[in-house]
């Protein structure tokens, strides 16, 4: 019989509800099951598993959940659901078989499942307190397109842009870098998770705007007499028709005595309207100027409204903390092709004690509003006060965002088209890496614990040494290729808008 025996525990007991019977007979089932000599010990303590899979909720159609035991020599799982049992053994790391685990899962949908974990470590075997996992009907689009790319601008050898299949893992590059001249690219965005219209720009001699509608691809340029730059960030109309850019006057810097390493910020920006139809250039005195920078445009849902973030023109870098950018909206008739005559401030900046507003992101069903919060400033990745803040619109009221925020950067997120998930970058693990992190909104506005992207080896994360920029949810895959990408960059006629 195992000397089941209670070390004094190294970290604090969390506060965690078990039942007393439930947990005894988790301990005597594994006495008996494991059939071994070695002492067991009942830890107090959750196991330190990565990625950090606790107690948290998951869509039913999510990949399987593998994960690492570093300090294992041998690790066991059972998960307990309403349907049966499932249980994986492994070295130091459980991988679960895909069919078993989408099966699984189905059968658990509206339900948690019990997650108990037992491991050999230095020759004896420990039991962990359970959790859960609470598996969603709601399902989250499967599909996940990113930039990979080195955390700062000096090395670009391993710039691509990639469509990753959550369901799975299988991942599919569809821009690289290599194979484009050298080309920078920046993020691919979608038009509200539809695949069929979406957009990047590649830089370079060939390059331009490169414009998907259904698969077709366009490569155009933008020419006006007060243009500032290239259109940078942007977003699309539902339509298609339509895209909504900023142009920006960028400026990248090193901070040397600063936790906040690189900086980018604009000393002149403006918004502009792209007529894809007519290849017409579309503006307004309201959303340009020397004496506004504006930034981050994004349609709302309906396409009736464009949110965006404007400062006030300041003497950069000398002023750089005193940027502080309000959240703003203004309206656009699709029908004829215009701006509205107002805009409306939802969350004003302009204190002296107020924080920096970027990247705002409307759900699907038109009810909330996430965007960033930093400091100062408008480059929230590199900013590790950078949290995430949420409004709901309905009552514009903020939504607690407590559960999602780490200690680092939080960011570059966007929806599920149920409204029910949203995704976005975080450098919670190291500071450096951001890497895709998904969570559940119920429909009461609560914001879920969130999980990063599986990966079929739990020791991706050690060993891939990118950031995952921007990462856009997507009802299907794109319907283009790597090569149709290539095509247009060396061969794809220049369309000129004006």
């Amino acid at each position: 019989m195992n000397n089941i025996q209670n070390p004094k525990p190294t970290i604090k007991n969390p506060k965690l509800k078990t039942h007393k019977c439930l947990w005894g007979f988790i301990v005597l089932l594994f006495s008996i099951s494991c059939n071994q000599t070695e002492n067991m010990f009942v830890s107090e303590e959750l196991p330190p598993i990565y990625p950090d899979y606790i107690n948290i909720t998951i869509p039913y159609n999510i990949a399987p959940l593998n994960f690492v035991f570093r300090e294992a020599q041998r690790v066991e799982v059972t998960l307990e659901g309403q349907s049966g049992t499932m249980r994986r053994m492994g070295k130091d790391k459980i991988q679960f078989s895909q069919n078993q685990w989408k099966k699984f899962l189905k059968e658990e949908m509206g339900h948690a499942i019990t997650v108990t974990i037992k491991a050999k470590i230095q020759g004896n075997w420990y039991v962990y307190p359970s959790f859960e996992w609470i598996v969603s009907e709601d399902r989250i689009d499967p599909y996940l397109t990113y930039r990979l790319v080195e955390p700062g601008l000096t090395v670009m050898n391993k710039l691509q842009l990639c469509e990753r299949n959550i369901e799975n893992f299988s991942e599919r590059i569809f821009a690289d870098y290599n194979l484009l001249d050298n080309a920078c690219m920046n993020c691919h965005i979608v038009g509200n998770q539809d695949p069929n219209i979406s957009f990047f720009y590649l830089r370079g001699d060939q390059g331009g705007t490169i414009v998907n509608r259904n698969g077709q691809l366009r490569k155009i340029s933008v020419q006006t007499e007060d243009l500032i730059s290239p259109p940078r960030y942007g977003h699309l109309h539902p339509s298609g028709r339509y895209g909504v850019f900023s142009t920006n006057d960028a400026i990248p810097e090193y901070h040397t005595l600063s936790e906040v390493k690189l900086e980018v910020y604009d000393t002149y920006s403006d918004l502009i309207v792209l007529d894809f139809d007519n290849n017409r250039v579309i503006n307004s005195p309201l959303i340009s100027g020397n004496e506004r920078l504006e930034t981050f445009p994004f349609f709302s849902s309906d396409g009736k409204r464009i949110y965006y973030c404007v400062a006030p023109t300041l003497s950069l870098p000398e002023e750089i903390e005193q940027l502080k950018y309000s959240l703003c909206s203004i309206e656009f008739d699709a029908e004829q092709g215009a701006f509205g005559n107002q805009v409306d401030t939802l969350v004003d900046m302009s204190g002296a004690d107020s924080k920096s507003v970027s990247f705002p992101r409307q759900s699907p069903d038109g009810r909330f509003l996430l965007y960033c919060v930093s400091d100062y400033g408008t480059f929230p990745l590199w900013h590790p006060d950078t949290d995430l803040a949420m409004m709901d619109l309905q009552t514009m009221e903020s939504i607690n965002t407590d559960t999602v925020n780490s200690n680092n950067s939080d960011s570059y997120h966007s929806w599920s088209s149920n409204s029910r998930w949203f995704v976005f970058a975080s450098k919670r693990d190291d500071g450096w890496y951001g890497k895709p992190y998904f969570a559940y909104v119920d429909k009461a506005g609560n914001i879920h614990k969130p999980f990063v992207l599986p990966q079929r080896d739990p020791y991706f994360y050690d060993y891939t040494l990118v950031s995952f920029n921007l990462p856009e949810l997507m009802i299907d895959k794109l319907p283009f290729t790597i090569s149709d990408v290539e095509n247009i960059y060396w061969k794809g006629d220049l369309e000129l808008f004006k």
